[in-house]
């Protein structure tokens, strides 16, 4: 059974009248309570309801026009033109083919996208070309790979695009490869000689 404090908020909740604090909390306990959700599902078709059954009234000719002129008097604010780098801020176009560099395998790259030395971790692009192998290794850290295009064997299992892979540090990896070509995105560990690698 609802409380009245929860039938309240969930009023609330749906006339978007909470603050930003108390509408976190209450979305926390929706999470939590199917008869809340039920509730707040029912109120949000009554408040559809209501906003329909209003007469749609016509806006006065001169309030309309002097609406209009306020927004055409509003100062344009300009934006920042799609060239200019922000701070803090980086980007990589994805049909940018610079960065990649070649490992010493045939048919494999790597190109780098962010490094947090601080916290320990790089983003790295992989690619490997059709019929290229990556020989079975220890892993110095952990990995995490997501497949953005193509495919990837690893031991016994083919991954295509929108798979993930997880490895633990001090797993072993059987020798990896791609039967049709591939790009993966990689977070990696600053001490895995692929991010190495990529720094030198």
């Amino acid at each position: 059974m609802i409380s009245e404090y929860y039938e309240e908020q969930a009023s609330l909740y749906v006339l978007g009248a909470l603050t930003v604090d108390e509408q976190r909390g209450f979305e926390t306990e929706l999470r939590q309570d199917r008869e809340l959700r039920d509730l707040v599902l029912e109120l949000q078709r009554t408040t559809g309801l209501i906003a329909k059954a209003v007469p749609q009234t016509a806006l006065p000719t001169p309030l309309k026009a002097k609406i209009f002129k306020r927004i055409a008097s509003t100062k344009e604010i300009p934006l920042p033109s799609p060239a200019m780098v922000l701070p803090g801020l980086r980007f990589h176009e994805a049909a940018s083919e610079s960065g990649w560099k070649a490992l010493p395998l045939p048919g494999t790259f790597v190109k780098m996208l962010s490094l947090e030395k601080a916290r320990g971790y790089a983003v790295l692009l992989g690619k490997l070309e059709a019929g290229a192998r990556y020989p079975a290794h220890v892993n110095a850290g952990p990995e995490d790979f997501y497949i953005l295009s193509g495919d990837l064997v690893v031991g016994n299992r083919r991954l295509g695009a929108g798979d993930f892979h997880h490895a633990d540090k001090d797993s072993q990896h059987a020798e990896n490869y791609s039967e049709h070509g591939c790009t993966l995105l990689a977070v990696l560990t600053t001490d895995d000689p692929l991010v190495l690698f990529a720094m030198s």
